[in-house]
């Protein structure tokens, strides 16, 4: 019983994590890369599809991405999409190519994206710490209900703890990492 709370309150937290690296490349930093665009949807045949499963992707230089549609109709859908998602990026074709530059990041701009991070790494931790408070409810409830002893509610608790520690200390090194990238000229 202790175990599978221990084991779902896990699963739980690297969820809040993995979501947390979702967001981080999200917030885009000076340079291009392809997962900049894994958020924007593009209207296919009458079907929202993510951009990679209509165009092919590429990191032409340090701040160029190219997108090249597999077909030759979709290239002002894709544009659209890129206007429309939250990115602030202006997409220019040139035929069935567009490319889509990143503009150099000013300091104020970076300061927003690292406030941006910051928020965002908050939300993770305060996840994490969610989840805690849930499994050890369910363990008082345990308690209460005489299926587990004291000695056991404390030491499952005392996991959790352990658990939560590590996955906060896992949320602030990607923080780290991430303002240690935003503010790489």
């Amino acid at each position: 019983m202790i175990n599978e709370l221990r084991k779902d309150a896990e699963a739980r937290m690297r969820k809040s994590v993995d979501a947390l690296g979702v967001a981080f490349n999200k917030i885009r930093t000076g340079r291009a890369h392809p997962s900049l665009l894994d958020t924007v949807r593009v209207s296919y045949y009458g079907n929202e599809v993510p951009l990679n499963q209509v165009a092919n992707i590429t990191v032409e230089d340090a701040r160029m991405l190219v997108i090249t549609p597999w077909e030759k109709s979709m290239v002002p859908d894709v544009e659209k999409a890129i206007l429309k998602s939250d990115l602030g990026l202006n997409p220019s074709s040139a035929g069935q190519v567009i490319r889509l530059p990143m503009p150099a990041l000013t300091e104020e701009t970076r300061k927003g994206y690292i406030k941006q991070a910051r928020h965002e790494a908050e939300l993770a931790r305060v996840a994490v710490r969610n989840v805690r408070k849930d499994v050890n409810s369910d363990l008082k409830d345990l308690l209460k209900e005489k299926a587990i002893s004291e000695d056991e509610e404390r030491r499952a608790l005392d996991e959790v703890q352990k658990l939560t520690d590590r996955y906060v200390a896992e949320i602030d090194h990607q923080l780290a990492a991430k303002e240690k990238d935003l503010m790489d000229i």
